[in-house]
């Protein structure tokens, strides 16, 4: 099968997560495309594979030579509540030729605004009709791995080691790897194939916590409020005005953190806001937390009573403290991108995958790129070459 027909397979499937859901699954429409899954894994002949009870699909390819490694690729099923998932409507656009791509009359997918596109001139791109999400954040990641497994499975000529493959869900809500059964998985190390260019090899991201304020404040009637009324919601936005102008992630890049202001509830009587904190230095992240610390103490003193609780929950951390003791998964990885003409760049990444998680829990599993770009929104695209490129650099990866 053409990748690019099966990842239009895979965007079929309406597989948004729902940070609000405290299911597992968050959404059990994912429990649909997994179920997909497995079951062309066994029309393949990966007999073994099948999905738990948390909607995760897992399968292994045992070795055909004598290569000890065993190593695993992960891809995850869910895609981002930022912009709708169903009824998506993809087009392929032949031999891209660096002109405006008119999604729908509103909507332009234009390399003026959108500058990764002239990386992909005389690629075929598959985009949007502009109304949804394409779901390339990971079915891309997804159809690269399925194409791996069937070339394998095709071709006895390929020599290669032990090869586990794993599709999980809700990692767009942080939740990916909290279930993740390490030992049925039985890797020594990993590669998450999620992402953009195709050319990185990313082992360093975000440490990160989620920071959720509770504002409390004095209901009273309007009409008789003076010297009474505390609005909530008028303290959560001085709250937010506290804070470092500079840490907004509207003008960070690189290696610079941010404080980010992802939901704010209110009322006169309660508000809620809801932040997620990233920096690669973990130093200067407690900083960042010391600096929330710092402005709840000062208004509950200038209010005279505790109006602001803080909640800080650790999410994940940086993977490249872990991975730099053992840096065979790169050395691997960068040895195959080199051989298919990729650069094999390492860069940091502003965010976190799986991966993230799996490396703290003891999985080294640095991230493979896609080819896709523009993930969360309407002006999502991926290339079809570099889905199949990154193929290859999995074949590579895993042959003796």
């Amino acid at each position: 099968m053409k990748i690019e027909e099966r990842f239009l397979n895979y965007v079929k499937f309406d597989t948004t997560s729902d940070p609000a859901s405290e299911t597992v699954p968050s959404t059990m429409k994912q429990k649909e495309l997994a179920r997909f899954l497995v079951d062309e894994l066994h029309e393949m002949g990966i007999e073994n594979a099948y999905m738990n009870d948390f909607g995760e699909v897992y399968a292994h390819i045992e070795a055909n030579c004598d290569m000890k490694e065993r190593i695993g690729f992960i891809a995850h099923m869910d895609t981002s509540s930022d912009c709708s998932g169903k009824d998506v409507c993809p087009r392929i656009i032949r031999d891209y030729d660096g002109s405006d791509i008119e999604l729908n009359p509103r909507v332009i997918l234009s390399p003026k605004e959108f500058k990764n596109l002239y990386r992909h001139l005389h690629q075929d791109l598959i985009v949007t009709d502009g109304n949804t999400l394409l779901g390339g954040d990971d079915k891309a990641g997804i159809a690269i791995i399925m194409s791996m497994a069937e070339r394998i499975m095709e071709d006895e000529s390929l020599k290669h080691g032990y090869i586990g493959i794993a599709f999980t869900c809700d990692e767009e809500i942080g939740r990916g790897a909290d279930h993740f059964d390490l030992q049925a998985f039985h890797c020594d190390y990993a590669y998450t194939v999620d992402g953009g260019d195709i050319n990185v090899i990313a082992y360093e991201n975000f440490n990160a916590c989620e920071a959720v304020v509770h504002v409390h404040g004095k209901s009273v009637h309007p009409g008789d409020a003076k010297g009474k009324m505390i609005n909530a919601s008028l303290a959560g936005m001085q709250f937010h005005m506290c804070l470092d102008p500079f840490k907004d992630p509207a003008i960070t890049e690189g290696y610079e953190g941010f404080h980010h202001l992802t939901d704010f509830q209110g009322k006169c009587d309660e508000a809620t806001l809801s932040y997620i904190l990233r920096d690669h230095d973990e130093d200067k992240l407690a900083a960042m937390i010391k600096e929330l610390e710092n402005v709840r103490d000062f208004m509950n003193q200038r209010y005279g009573y505790e109006i602001i609780d803080l909640e800080i929950h650790e999410q994940y951390k940086n993977m490249r403290t872990y991975i730099e003791k053992d840096m065979r998964c790169i050395d691997k990885a960068v040895k195959a991108l080199k051989e298919c003409g990729l650069r094999g760049d390492s860069e940091a990444i502003r965010g976190g995958t799986d991966g993230a998680m799996l490396t703290y829990k003891g999985l080294n599993c640095p991230n493979l790129g896609t080819g896709s770009e523009n993930c969360h929104g309407r002006y999502e695209y991926v290339s079809i070459q570099d889905m199949d490129v990154m193929t290859e650099v999995l074949i590579k990866i895993v042959s003796a």
